[in-house]
């Protein structure tokens, strides 16, 4: 897997002022503080501050003027010549003194928690924490679903879990079949695909969630769900769910399995 440059892991242009690298580093890093993944375990937990780590070294290394610059004539910013956060730098002034004499304000007071030191290589094991935060996130939803509701399992392409409502003996249950699609960013393309294919599984109705560590906006979301309800034939319900604290955007009309799912999941029982 390429290693990202420090830009890349910021989702920074090369060009990007000090401004906006510093509102990057914040919005990047809130994904990953400590309150917003205590509910998926230790071992996350620990993944999530491996990440942190990644994106502070990025941040220190170019909220610093001098070592910016270093790194950019080394580097330049290419994702193949770019060092993993942790390795070893080029050779940078370790003063915190300007040329003029003033005090710098060092990266680390402005960060709003503090990250634990950079370890090793982390692009190595980027595509295995994620993996991992997939299937934890998957694992906690499933196990939300048995507590409220009897469902078995089925397929449907394109979906990380497809649910039936179990039969009944005297009737059919009223509750909708589930579909659940794990997406590192809910946008109004993900919405736009997943409630097209979700149309094609039955003609009952059907109560999708895609799940993300990373939402679009509101407006935007709402925008593709509506567009998609006026094509769909099949009463498709998707809720874009974040998968860091599992807050939602609920529509009224969604079905009360939805609406008990998610709040257990935000009790976190």
């Amino acid at each position: 897997m390429p290693v990202k440059s420090y830009y890349e892991l910021l989702d920074l242009p090369s060009t990007a002022s000090s401004d906006e690298i510093k509102k990057a580093f914040r919005q990047q890093i809130a994904r990953y503080h400590p309150d917003k993944v205590q509910h998926l375990g230790k071992e996350f937990q620990e993944m999530a501050a491996d990440r942190a780590a990644e994106l502070t070294e990025a941040y220190r290394i170019l909220s610093n003027e001098q070592q910016r610059a270093e790194y950019d004539r080394t580097f330049g910013g290419s994702p193949s010549a770019a060092p993993a956060p942790g390795a070893t730098q080029p050779p940078t002034p370790s003063s915190t003194t300007s040329p003029q004499g003033s005090r710098n304000i060092k990266p680390e007071q402005e960060m709003p928690w503090n990250a634990p030191p950079t370890q090793g290589a982390f692009h190595e094991e980027r595509a295995s924490r994620d993996d991992y935060l997939r299937k934890a996130t998957l694992n906690r939803f499933q196990h939300a679903v048995e507590a409220v509701a009897s469902y078995d399992e089925a397929s449907m392409r394109g979906f990380d879990l497809a649910l039936v409502p179990k039969s009944k003996m005297f009737g059919r249950s009223k509750n909708p079949r589930l579909l659940g699609r794990y997406v590192s960013l809910v946008d109004g393309p993900a919405v736009a695909d997943a409630m097209t294919q979700a149309g094609k599984w039955s003609p009952e109705e059907i109560c999708v969630f895609l799940l993300g560590t990373a939402l679009a906006p509101a407006s935007e979301l709402a925008g593709a769900i509506a567009e998609q309800r006026r094509k769909n034939r099949v009463k498709v319900t998707l809720i874009p769910v974040d998968a860091r604290d599992w807050s939602s955007y609920m529509p009224n009309d969604a079905p009360d399995i939805a609406k008990n799912l998610l709040a257990r999941l935000k009790r976190g029982t």
